[in-house]
C-alpha cells in the first residue's frame, strides 16, 4: 500500500507540472519580427518597450504584449536609426541578475521526475527479487551471548537432566579439556518430556550457562510449500552456526520434520523428507572442532526416524519427567521470586497438594494466585489464593451465575458425598483432600483425593479401590433417591476404561492370566493412534467383556455395602455440603468421624426457588493409581 501511494503521488505531480507548463506556454507573449515592431511604432500603437539584452517586450496601446529579438550588440540608438519611433513610448532597460530558475525548472524538472519514477520501478522490482532470494534463508532467532538469559538456577525439578547437560556446558566453555583426553562431546542432545516439563527452558539454560550464542527455531519453520526451501533453510542455519561457533542450535518440536521417512504421501520426494535428509547430512558432517551442539525437543520420540537417533547424531537423550515433591517445591520457589507471600511455608503445602503438576502448571498456579490476590485487593498472597488457584488450574473458575433447584443441589451433594465417604472407608484408596459441590467449568462438583506420596505404579488392590470410589456416586443416588441420573456418566466411563486396562494391559485378571490383549495401529505421519488391532478370538473377547463386567460389579457391590453400613455418615456429609458447599481439612475430617453437628435444615417452602449456586451435573471423582502418577485433573462432564 505504501509503494502504491508513492507511485500515485508521482503520477499526480507529473500531470500537474505538465498542465502548469502548458499554462505558462499559453500565457507567453506572441513573437513578432523587428520590422513589424517598427511599423507599430510608426503607427503610434506602442505604449511601452522593455529592453532585456537581445529581447524586446512590447506593450501595445490596447494592453497586449508581443516580443521580438534584436541583434546582441545593438542598442536603442541603433534601433532608432533603422526607423523605430519612440515618441510617447516608455522605454525601460533591464539587465539579467542571478539564475533564471523558471527556465531551469521548466527544462529539468520533468526529467528529474521521470528519472525518479524509473528508479522507483526498478527499486521495487529489485526488492521483490531480494525477497525471493531470501526465501530460502533460515528463520532462526539468534540470542547473543551477552544477552540476559536464564541459567540452571532458574530451572528446578529436573536435577538429573541438569547433571547430564553440565557436560555440554563444560565442553562449550573448555573443549580442550575433553580433546586432550580424546573425548568427543555428543553432537546432538534430544530433550524428551511431556508438554510443560521445561524442555525449551532447559535448552536456554544451557546456552546461558555456557555464555554462547543460541539459535532457536521450530521444526515447522523449515517446511514450506515450495520444493527445496526446507533443505535450503537447514543449510543456511548450520552455516550461520558455524560462523558463530561455539554456539547452540535449538530445534523445538523436531517431530514436525523428524518423523519416519516413507510415511508421507509424496514418498521420497516429500518436502518434509528432503528437509530431514538435509538435517541428517548436516549433523553427520560436523567437524569435531566446530563446537556447534544441536539441542532438540519433542514429546513424541516414538515417531522419530531411526537415522536421527543413531550415535553420531542425537546420541544422547535426556528425559524430563513430571517433578516430584522436592522438585515441585523448587519450581514454586523459582516462580515465587519477586512475589509477596504471607507465609512462604505455604509453598510446601502446595507442593504436597499438586502431584503430577508440570513446571508450566506450577508457574500458572503461582500466577493465578497473584491475580486472585490483586483482584481481592490484598497486598500479599495468602493460602486461600493458592488453594483456589489449584482448583482453577485443574477444573476452571467457579460458575456462580448458574442457578439450580434445591433438589439438584441435594442430589449433587449425595453424589459427591458418596465418592468421598467410600474413599475414606477404603484403606487402599488415597486420602480425600476436598469435596465441593460448587460448579467449575463443566463440572457440577468434584472430590479431590491426593496420594500421601508420589507413586510410579499402582497395585491391584489400589485399582479396585479406585473402581469402588468411581462407582460410589452412582450408588449413593440409588441408595438415597432410588433413582439414576446422568451425572455418573463420566464416572462409569472412567471405571470401564480402568477395568479394561486391568484385564487387557496390566494382566490383573485371574481368569485371563498375565498377558496383554490387542495392539494399537498408528500412522506415523499423523502421529496418533487410529485403531486397535485384535490379536485374540471372539471367544476371548467375550471373556474379556465378562471380566470387565465382573470388576465393575464387584466395585458397585463394595460401594453399596460401605454406603449402606454408613448411611448416617453419608447423610451428615451431604447435608453439611448443602449448607457449606465446600469441605476440606479439619472440617472434612470432623464430618467423616461423625463429630460435626448436623447443619440446620433449609427453610421449608412449597415452591422451590432457584438458588444462586453454580452446580450442574455431578462430576466424576478422580481415579488415583490407575496409571503412573499424572496430574489429577477431572475430566469435564458432557452436556445433558
Amino acid at each position: 500500500m505504501r509503494n502504491m501511494l508513492i507511485f500515485v503521488a508521482i503520477i499526480i505531480a507529473t500531470i500537474v507540472l505538465i498542465y502548469s507548463f502548458q499554462g505558462n506556454a499559453t500565457s507567453q507573449p506572441v513573437g513578432i519580427s523587428l520590422s513589424e515592431v517598427i511599423t507599430l511604432s510608426q503607427q503610434d500603437q506602442i505604449s511601452k518597450i522593455e529592453v532585456n539584452q537581445d529581447k524586446l517586450t512590447i506593450t501595445k496601446v490596447d494592453g497586449t504584449k508581443v516580443i521580438t529579438y534584436k541583434e546582441p550588440n545593438s542598442n536603442i540608438s541603433d534601433l532608432k536609426a533603422v526607423g523605430l519611433k519612440l515618441d510617447n513610448v516608455n522605454v525601460e532597460v533591464t539587465t539579467n541578475s542571478g539564475i533564471d530558475w523558471g527556465t531551469i525548472l521548466s527544462t529539468f524538472l520533468p526529467l528529474v521526475i521521470l528519472g525518479g519514477l524509473i528508479f522507483f520501478i526498478f527499486r521495487s522490482a529489485r526488492g521483490a527479487n531480494n525477497q525471493a532470494m531470501k526465501f530460502g534463508r533460515s528463520r532462526a532467532r539468534l540470542f547473543p551471548a551477552n544477552k540476559s538469559t536464564v541459567t540452571f538456577d532458574d530451572v528446578a525439578g529436573v536435577e538429573e537432566a541438569k547433571q547430564e547437560l553440565h557436560e555440554v556446558v563444560e565442553f562449550l566453555k573448555n573443549r580442550e579439556k575433553f580433546q586432550s583426553l580424546g573425548a568427543k562431546i555428543p553432537k546432538g542432545v534430544l530433550l524428551i518430556g511431556s508438554p510443560g516439563t521445561g524442555k525449551t527452558l532447559m535448552a536456554r539454560a544451557v546456552a546461558g550457562e555456557a555464555g554462547v550464542p543460541f539459535f532457536s527455531i521450530s521444526g515447522s519453520e523449515f517446511v514450506e510449500m515450495f520444493v527445496g526451501v526446507g533443505a535450503s533453510r537447514v543449510r543456511d542455519l548450520f552455516d550461520q552456526a558455524k560462523r558463530n561457533a561455539p554456539c547452540i542450535i535449538f530445534i523445538d518440536e523436531i517431530d514436525a520434520v523428524g518423523r519416519q521417512r516413507g510415511s508421507g504421501l509424496g514418498g521420497s520426494h516429500d518436502e518434509r523428507e528432503q528437509t530431514l535428509n538435509q538435517i541428517l547430512v548436516e549433523m553427520d558432517g560436523f567437524d569435531t572442532n566446530t563446537s556447534v551442539i544441536v539441542l532438540a525437543a519433542t514429546n513424541r520420540p516414538d515417531i522419530l526416524d531411526p537415522a536421527l537417533l543413531r550415535p553420531g547424531r542425537f546420541d544422547r537423550r535426556v528425559t524430563l519427567d513430571a517433578p516430584d515433591i522436592q522438585g515441585r517445591l523448587g519450581i514454586l520457589k523459582v516462580h515465587s521470586k519477586g512475589k509477596p507471600f504471607a507465609n512462604i511455608n505455604d509453598l510446601e503445602v502446595i507442593a504436597r497438594a499438586t502431584p503430577g503438576f508440570s513446571g508450566a502448571d506450577l508457574a500458572n498456579l503461582i500466577n493465578e494466585a497473584a491475580i486472585l490476590a490483586a483482584r481481592r485487593g490484598k497486598k500479599v498472597i495468602e493460602m486461600s489464593e493458592l488453594g483456589e488457584s489449584i482448583d482453577r488450574v485443574m477444573a476452571g473458575p467457579e460458575r456462580k451465575s448458574r442457578r439450580i433447584s434445591p433438589k439438584e443441589k441435594e442430589m449433587t451433594a449425595y453424589h459427591e458425598g458418596g465418592h468421598g465417604l467410600v474413599a475414606k472407608l477404603s484403606p487402599d484408596a488415597d486420602p480425600v483432600h476436598k469435596i465441593s459441590i460448587i460448579s467449575r467449568g463443566r463440572m457440577g462438583g468434584y472430590t479431590r483425593m491426593l496420594p500421601t506420596e508420589d507413586k510410579g505404579m499402582a497395585s491391584r488392590a489400589e485399582l479396585k479401590a479406585s473402581l469402588a470410589v468411581l462407582m460410589a456416586g452412582r450408588v449413593a443416588e440409588e441408595l438415597i433417591f432410588n433413582e439414576m441420573t446422568t451425572g455418573a456418566s463420566q464416572d462409569m466411563k472412567q471405571a470401564t476404561d480402568l477395568a479394561r486396562k486391568m484385564v487387557t494391559v496390566w494382566g490383573m485378571s485371574e481368569k485371563m492370566g498375565p498377558r496383554t490383549f490387542g495392539q494399537k495401529e498408528e500412522m506415523i505421519f499423523l502421529g496418533r493412534e487410529i485403531s486397535e488391532q485384535r490379536d485374540y478370538s471372539e471367544k476371548t473377547a467375550l471373556q474379556i467383556d465378562s471380566e470387565v463386567s465382573k470388576l465393575i460389579d464387584e466395585a458397585h457391590a463394595t460401594a453399596l455395602r460401605l454406603l449402606t453400613e454408613n448411611k448416617d455418615r453419608l447423610t451428615l456429609l451431604a447435608q453439611t455440603l448443602i449448607a457449606q458447599e465446600t469441605l476440606e481439612g479439619d472440617a472434612l475430617e470432623a464430618v467423616f468421624s461423625g463429630k460435626a453437628p448436623p447443619p440446620p435444615p433449609p427453610p421449608a417452602t412449597n415452591i422451590p426457588a432457584p438458588i444462586e449456586t453454580p452446580v450442574t451435573a455431578p462430576a466424576p471423582v478422580l481415579a488415583p493409581g490407575s496409571k503412573p502418577v499424572t496430574k489429577p485433573a477431572t475430566n469435564p462432564m458432557p452436556s445433558n
